[in-house]
């Protein structure tokens, strides 16, 4: 049997976080959840997932600065991480990116159903 992989879902929208933790756990997904960054950094380094689904404005610590928290931690700048956030302009675009971030998703460009699918890409599953 293939290892289950596990996704950790960094989203303050309580009923979207919701929404891929349903969908994730159905396609046999280990979920970890955190509602803000702080959480997300934490449970980032405690259960070391396979990948990141990470929003960028967020209460308590940002998405942005979660990611560069993880970086100062050995082997923690491996993890992919998917930001998946409104925020659309270019320069926020290139300000992820410039993080070392696998990949910049629109919420409501992709459905809950391609997110799960673009995570399977990234993971190679």
């Amino acid at each position: 049997m293939a290892d289950i992989k596990k996704v950790l879902i960094v989203e303050d929208e309580n009923s979207l976080r919701m929404a891929l933790v349903d969908k994730f756990t159905r396609e046999k997904f280990k979920v970890v959840e955190a509602k803000n960054g702080r959480e997300g950094l934490e449970l980032a380094v405690s259960e070391k997932p396979d990948i990141i689904l990470l929003d960028l404005l967020m209460p308590d610590m940002d998405g942005l600065t979660m990611v560069d928290e993880m970086q100062k931690i050995e082997g923690m700048d491996e993890t992919p991480i998917i930001v998946l956030t409104n925020s659309s302009g270019t320069n926020s675009v290139i300000d992820v990116l410039d993080h070392g971030i696998t990949d910049y998703l629109i919420k409501s460009d992709w459905s809950i159903a391609d997110i799960v699918d673009k995570v399977k890409d990234k993971l190679r599953i």
